[in-house]
């Protein structure tokens, strides 16, 4: 027989205590299969709306920073594009994608995401 079980919660402690009490009943004979937990940030939709206005604010000092240092000042933007989110284990060596990251092995996570800006130079 085989069955599947699921359990979500946003009480981490309570699954991760979950998780290692499995491995009791293995001890026993009772024959598990029980992969790491899958860590998920449910907040996302907000935190993408911070990030990209953080993220525009830099790419305009960026480019106010290189205007003044040659001599000029930026005008207005002209055009804007936003880059791909990337989800990432907190304080981990792991690659961005062409497509996107999103980490769920780690509990701790870092997010960014790039936004091109392109300005008119006075």
């Amino acid at each position: 027989m085989s069955q599947t079980v699921k359990v979500e919660s946003n009480d981490i402690p309570k699954v991760e205590a979950l998780s290692r009490e499995i491995t009791e009943l293995i001890q026993t004979g009772i024959e598990l299969n029980s992969p790491e937990p899958l860590y998920f940030y449910t907040k996302l939709s907000d935190l993408k709306l911070d990030l990209l206005a953080k993220a525009a604010e830099d790419a305009r000092k960026r480019a106010d920073i290189i205007a003044k240092n040659t001599g000029g000042s930026i005008g207005s933007v002209s055009k804007a594009n936003m880059g791909i989110f990337q989800i990432t284990g907190k304080n981990s060596n792991e690659d961005y994608s062409y497509g996107g990251a999103f980490n769920t092995a780690s509990k701790n996570k870092t997010a960014s995401i790039t936004v091109n800006l392109e300005c008119t130079v006075k």
